[in-house]
Parts: structure tokens; sequence; C-alpha cells
């Protein structure tokens, strides 16, 4: 019985330096950490908005005719150079003339009716004057003789008003340009009743023209005039345009509750590939710097917490709790970057400018040499206390927390 206990003595002793050996090795035992470091470098940081927009004349005018008639005549097509003055189109004439005609000849009857009336007038006051004649005489010479003026004044006007209307039988170009559109044919009737028929489109300089850009409202804030813009159109997919904003338009544009604001771009068109309604895709340079010393931008994001472990692997950290600013305290222009010195990590406050997202403006704060902590890579392996986990190992007491 004794050797039997002795027996059991030994395999417990024996299971126990086991767990104890595998406890310790478990315990020396740390996840491989690799750090990436970075140098500054000189680059340059460009900061664009996208959008969408169309091609469009700088001027177009719409040329319309105030007076109802059949086109008699069309002296310019699609694409026609045309002078300011230079006839386009005329009306039939005839409807006019007559009613031209019609307006003289009651305007003539009223200019005699006027003479009769100024001298019934005359004989009346003179008569008047010598008593011979009552007052209700003399009213009504007077009130004849002025409705005989307004009736000529009011046929004067229509005689003007049908010169007038004759006039616009002919339609002219208001301006120097290019026909752009044509909405008439010959023998066809115009109506001018309740708003004026637009026959013509003409824009004043293919070689100048805009591009009308729809900006989110979210990038709108960062549009300023003066910018440069870059744009690509589909008819030549490899060629890039530039142009500059000249206007921000004030007043929102909502289509599916998505509000965006126009933006005009100055785009010079010398060799006239540029055509009027082509489709842009539009990139607006709201920031650029050249040679500038930049850093990746993740490398602003390691925390303190990251730093840390790198202690497990010699690494000696000068600051184990950072003095000075924490990070919530930082301005705007500043960010937390770490140093690596040989076996030597500390931490830099550095101030920023401009960013794209991928690298960094350096303002102040860092030098050419200095080693930079990218980025803190955890490899796989056994961690530390690992084994304290596993059901088969003697946990001490609270070790499960």
């Amino acid at each position: 019985m004794t050797k039997k206990i002795k027996l059991l003595l030994i395999a417990m002793l024996l299971l126990l330096i086991v767990g104890i050996s595998a406890l310790l090795s478990g315990k020396n035992k740390h996840a491989s950490i690799s750090i990436t470091t970075v140098a500054p470098s000189i680059a340059t940081i460009t900061n664009s908005v996208t959008a969408t927009g169309t091609v469009e004349p700088i001027e177009k005018v719409e040329v319309g005719t105030q007076v109802s008639g059949v086109i008699n005549q069309i002296y310019v097509d699609f694409n026609s150079y045309v002078k300011k003055g230079q006839v386009l189109a005329e009306l039939d004439r005839s409807t006019l003339n007559a009613r031209l005609l019609q307006s003289r000849a009651g305007l003539s009857s009223a200019k005699n009716e006027l003479d009769w009336q100024t001298q019934n007038y005359n004989r009346t006051k003179s008569l008047y004057e010598k008593e011979m004649v009552s007052d209700v005489d003399y009213e009504l010479a007077v009130y004849q003789l002025n409705n005989a003026k307004s009736q000529v004044e009011r046929l004067t006007s229509e005689v003007e008003q049908a010169e007038v209307d004759l006039s616009y039988a002919t339609i002219y170009s208001p301006i120097d340009g290019v026909v752009l559109e044509r909405t008439i044919e010959a023998g066809q009737t115009v109506a001018a009743s309740f708003n004026t028929p637009t026959l013509f489109t003409i824009a004043r300089d293919l070689t100048q023209m805009q591009v009308e850009a729809d900006v989110d409202e979210a990038d709108i804030g960062q549009i300023e005039h003066g910018q440069k813009v870059h744009f690509k159109v589909d008819a030549y997919p490899g060629r890039t345009f530039e142009g500059v904003i000249t206007q921000i338009r004030l007043i929102p544009t909502v289509t599916s509750n998505v509000v965006t604001y126009k933006v005009i771009i100055d785009a010079p068109n010398p060799d006239l590939k540029l055509k009027p309604g082509l489709t842009a895709t539009i990139t607006i340079i709201t920031a650029e710097a050249s040679n500038i010393l930049v850093i990746p931008t993740s490398a602003t994001n390691i925390n303190h917490h990251q730093i840390m472990t790198l202690s497990h692997q010699n690494y000696i950290i000068t600051d184990k709790q950072p003095p000075g600013k924490k990070l919530k305290d930082l301005a705007d222009n500043e960010k937390k970057i770490w140093i690596v010195t040989g076996n030597s990590i500390s931490e830099r406050i550095i101030q920023t400018g401009i960013t794209d997202r991928v690298n960094i403006e350096v303002k102040d704060g860092l030098e050419k040499h200095d080693s930079i902590i990218l980025s803190i890579d955890t490899e796989s392996g056994i961690k530390e206390n690992e084994n304290l986990n596993s059901p088969f190992v003697p946990t001490p007491p609270g070790g499960r927390r």
C-alpha cells in the first residue's frame, strides 16, 4: 500500500513539473512585433473636387418674332455664320400691309373731321364772344373739337404700330455668331398671340465656351472664383481641357433630395473641338502645393497603446506617459507622430498643411532624416499568457479573469 502511494505521489509531482514548465514557457514567449518606418519626402499635393457639367456657349440668343404670319423666305440654315443686322427670314407682308393701309385711311378721315371741328369751334367762339350763341352751343363746339383731336392721336398711334409690325416681318440677327438651331420651315405659320415663338438660336462666339457644372452641397464650400479646372468630354477621351471658375451661382437646385449649385467655368475653345451640349467630367483644383515636405497620412494614426507594445521588443519608450499636449488638445493643424532613433522611440508634435488623404504636408517639427513609424504589425505566434487559458493547466485564483 505504501508503494502505491509513493508511485501516485511521484506521478502527481511529475505532472506538476510539466505544468509549471509549460506555464513558464508560455510567459517567456511573446507575439513577434515588427514596425515599418518611413522618411519624409518632397512631393506635390493636390486637392480636388469632381463634378459633371455641360458645355455651353457663353452668349446664346433666341431670335423670335413679335407678329404672327406665314414664313415666306428663310436665308440661313444650321451652322450658318451670320453678322449683326443680317436678314435671317421674312414673313408674308400682305396682311400687315393691308392693316397699315386701313390705319392710314382711318387717320386721314380723322384729320378731316378735326379740320371741320376746328373751323366750327372758331365760328362758335367768335359768336359766343359777341353773345350771339348760348353757353351750351359753345361748350358743344369745344367738346367736339377735343374728341376730334383724340381720334387723330389714337389713329396716328395705330398707324405707327402697323408700321412697326410691318418692320417685324423681316427677321434680323441681333449679334454676330453661328446659327445653332432653326425651328421653322418656309410656308410655316407662326403665332405670336401669347408669347414670342423662337425661330433661331444663335451663339455669339464658339471659340469661347463655358461649362455649367453641378457641384454637390458637401463640396461647394471648397469652391472659389479663379480656381483652375481640368475636364474631359467623351468625344475626345484622350484629351484634357482646362478652364477657370468665373461664377458660383447662389440659387440651389434640388433633385431627388440632392442639393447642388451651378458653377460656371470659362473654357477657351480656339480649335472648336468643344461643341454645345457635350457632357464634361470636371476636376476642380481646390488646393495645390509643390515641392513640400510630406509624410504618409497613416503615420499620424499610430496611438500610444500600439507604441507601448514595442516595449516587449527591446525598444525604449522615452515617454511612457507622453507629456505636453494630449491628442484631444491638439490644434486642427497639429498631429502626433512617433520617431525611431536606434532602439529609442519618442513622440513628436508636427505642424501640418494640406492633405490629399494619402500624404500630408509637414510645415514644422520634422527633419528630412527623421525615421517615422508608419505601421506596427503583430505577426502570428504564441502570445503572452496564451497557456494560461488552457483548461489543462492549473489556473491561479482570479486567473480566468
